[in-house]
This record gives structure tokens, sequence and C-alpha cells, in this order.
């Protein structure tokens, strides 16, 4: 039996005109409420997925690698690795971790897959999942060694180098992973960054998308809505239209990982044929259906 629990990591504070982009103060304030600096609450939210005897893991949130200095600038709330915790809480300990899976490498994404940053380990960079198989698709790995000027603070220098040293680094290039096998499959978008991996994942209620950056959280359901750190926004709105359009035919919902309050949701369509979300979902423990 399959089942899912979501686990939260490190939270954010982050700009609300960034993560809202085109759409105005006015307007996304009374979705999200910012701070006196203009920031909103944004959520590491990483999926837990037990599928027979695997333990497999969707992300890793931006962790507790920074010195202070860098994660008071990227707006890190808290100072402890809240994922390894989360975990723990769920059962899990890091040797317990099988497959990790990326939709892409960006720090907030990725981050979560070190180890805590320390006074004696000082800037050195150590893998916190000692037996996890790593799963990156082709373009997002390419990016990721490569990065372009716009995006290249976004990466995590060294991180590469550890998990092809590693010897257990999968590089997706087709929408299948050898180790996922069967019931996972892979979506692409290019729109936020090069080869963004949407994993579908086979549910007896449906399937289930860990939606990423596509539709961080909740309010960007709404395809027009995009943020300021996308690459192309109107290629991820044909993107997000495209891919909620064919979730609502297929009774599909979305996993959620940066909305500060839904883990879950089922995506819906009304007579004007805007998209909203129905049967919000906080949080999952070992979600079967």
């Amino acid at each position: 039996m399959r089942t899912l629990t979501s686990v939260l990591g490190n939270s954010q504070r982050l700009d609300g005109g960034a993560m809202f982009g085109n759409v105005p103060k006015v307007q996304w304030r009374t979705w999200i409420a910012p701070d006196d600096d203009n920031r909103i609450p944004v959520a590491g939210r990483c999926l837990v997925v037990r599928d027979s005897a695997r333990t497999i893991l969707f992300e890793t949130g931006i962790g507790a690698f920074f010195q202070p200095w860098l994660r008071e600038r990227h707006g890190v709330v808290e100072s402890h690795h809240v994922l390894l915790g989360s975990l723990a809480a769920a059962g899990i300990a890091p040797p317990d971790v099988d497959v990790v899976v990326f939709s892409h490498l960006h720090l907030d994404h990725a981050g979560g897959v070190l180890a805590a940053w320390s006074e004696t380990e000082g800037t050195s960079l150590r893998l916190a999942f000692p037996r996890a198989t790593y799963v990156v698709g082709a373009e997002a790995w390419q990016r990721a060694i490569a990065p372009h000027t716009r995006d290249r603070v976004s990466f995590i220098p060294g991180l590469t180098n550890l998990l092809a040293g590693s010897g257990r680094l999968e590089i997706a290039a087709s929408e299948r992973a050898t180790s996922l096998g069967d019931g996972f499959r892979f979506h692409r978008s290019s729109g936020h960054t090069p080869g963004l991996l949407l994993t579908e994942i086979a549910m007896p209620a449906g399937p289930v998308m860990f939606a990423s950056d596509l539709v961080p959280g909740r309010a960007w359901v709404h395809p027009s809505i995009t943020m300021g750190h996308n690459r192309y926004p109107e290629l991820l709105i044909d993107e997000k239209t495209a891919l909620l359009d064919d979730l609502v035919q297929r009774g599909g919902r979305l996993f959620f990982a940066h909305d500060p309050e839904i883990a879950l949701a089922r995506i819906a369509k009304d007579g004007r044929g805007r998209f909203h979300t129905l049967d919000e979902q906080p949080e999952l423990l070992d979600l079967a259906a």
C-alpha cells in the first residue's frame, strides 16, 4: 500500500512582491498578510511516500546549512534542521530514506539535503541522507551545473559535486525514474526554471501532483498569477493552464510545497472557467486514498 505524509522543513519569510510578481499588493495582501518588511510566510513542505518497503522523500526544503548571516539574508526562520525533526516525528531516521526526488536544485528545494551548519564543521557541506538515491531531471541538473547569471544565487555551490560523488545519483531524462518504478510519472515545466520536474503519484482517489514552483500555493492556482522569480512567466501560465485542465479532467490533486496553510487540495473549475481548490487539507498523515 502507498501512503502520503506531509513533513515540514525550514520556513522562510520572503518578499511578497517577488512572490506575487504581477499582482498588486493591494490584492495579494488579502490572500497572505505581509509583515512590516513586506515579507510573507513561505512553507518548506516536503512529501514522504511510503511505498511497500521503501521510503521516498520529495524535496528537502531550504534546510539549515547556512551560516547565520546567510540564513538571515534568505529569510530562513529557524536555525535548526526542521526537516530532520519532522521526519523523526514520523518515525523516519536519515538512513531510512531510500530515495530523494528533487523538482530542481534551487536552494529552497534542495538545501535540506545537507546537514545543518555548525561552528565546528564550518562551511563544509555534508549530505544528510547516507543511503538515499538522489533523483534529478536532466535539464535541471544541467542548469545547476551551469546556471544563468540571473539565478546563479539560487544554487548551492558544491552541491552537484556532492550528489554526483555519492555514487547514488539518478539523472532522469524521461518521464520515469528507475529508482521510483511504477506509479510515478514526471511532467516537465520550464517557465520557472528549465526542466522543472512535477511528479505525478498514482493514488486510488486520483493522481497527486507535486506542484513545486509551478503552483507554489493555493493563491497561485489562478494561471495568470506568477512569481517574479519565474524565468518565462507567459510560458509558465500556458504550462500551468494545461496541467490544471488535465488534473480537473482526471480528478487530480495538488501538493503545495510553499503554501503556509494548505498541503493538499483537489483542483476544480467553475462555470466561468476559473480554477479553484476543494477538499483542502492542512497536513497529510499516512493518506492512502
